[in-house]
């Protein structure tokens, strides 16, 4: 029989000899590792702690930044408040005054004359207040009388042209076309109701009062009594309205107007009473001066 080498124990001195000489080629290698494992996780300690680590045990360099190039001051901007643009003024519109219910005073109304309703009483337009008004003569062939029954016949003569007259709009005029007349006699006639627009002035009708003198006075010559009444009644009707004398006209002194009227005669005397010392302007600066701005 072979026999089996003899077993040998850790614990003998040949075996515990061999465990001494590989033990500091385990430390040298535990040591080395060791140190390698400590660089890499101080490396890493510094990769992680770059951005959190506001304050360091050693003072920072002191880098010398280089300073910015030094200019001419710039002063500070001055800010400039320009004005604001203020709207355009909108200008207040005319004020028409309000129709005053009865007839002025000493006008005959037209149930003197003519029927109290209106020829064509559907193409008939408000008034709605006045602000101007209007004088005119009837431009027919000249005209000489002077009594009451003289004056309807040329009044009825006026109505009955006027209200067969048709407008642009092909509908007939709704009755004579002037709110009061003036006789050769002085005398003061009513002729279309005040509360209507009146047919004497193209497209300027509304809110302007129509005031005609009987006669043609671009061949004949107005009597003292229709001047005298004329001025008169026109005072009053400024009065009673408030329209100032800048805003009473004569037909052809209306921008669109193409005509004659009142006739060369009688726009003369309308040029003298209205100016200064002319008997309308003093019977409104008797009365109410302020009209006369």
């Amino acid at each position: 029989m072979t026999s089996e080498p003899p077993e040998t124990s850790v614990n003998s001195s040949p075996a515990r000899e061999a465990a001494a000489d590989i033990r500091p080629v385990l430390s040298d290698l535990s040591r080395r590792r060791l140190l390698q494992a400590g660089s890499v996780f101080g490396l890493l300690s510094l990769v992680g702690c770059a951005a959190d680590n506001v304050a360091s045990s050693e003072p920072l360099p002191n880098v010398p930044w280089p300073e910015p190039p030094k200019g001419p001051a710039i002063p500070p901007q001055r800010i400039v408040e320009r004005p604001q643009p203020q709207p355009a003024p909108v200008q207040p519109p005319q004020v028409q005054q309000p129709i005053a219910s009865g007839l002025p005073t000493g006008v005959l109304p037209r149930t003197r004359w003519t029927s109290p309703a209106l020829a064509n009483p559907s193409n008939a337009r408000p008034m709605k207040g006045v602000n101007c008004i209007t004088i005119h003569h009837d431009g027919m062939k000249p005209f000489f009388g002077e009594s009451e029954a003289d004056s309807v016949a040329r009044l009825r003569a006026i109505r009955n042209a006027h209200t067969n007259r048709r407008s642009r709009a092909g509908e007939r005029w709704a009755d004579i076309g002037y709110h009061f007349i003036i006789d050769r006699g002085g005398r003061v006639w009513e002729g279309r109701p005040l509360a209507y627009q009146g047919a004497h002035v193209e497209d300027e009708n509304e809110h302007n009062i129509g005031v005609m003198c009987l006669g043609n006075f671009q061949d004949q010559a107005p009597t003292q009594a229709q001047k005298d009444r004329l001025d008169q009644f026109v005072a009053q009707l400024m009065r009673d309205y408030r329209i100032p004398l800048r805003a009473v006209r004569t037909h052809k002194e209306w921008p669109s107007a193409q005509t004659d009227c009142p006739g060369r005669n009688l726009q003369q005397y309308m040029a003298r009473t209205r100016g200064r010392g002319g008997a309308m302007a003093l019977a409104i600066a008797q009365s109410d001066p302020v009209l006369l701005a």
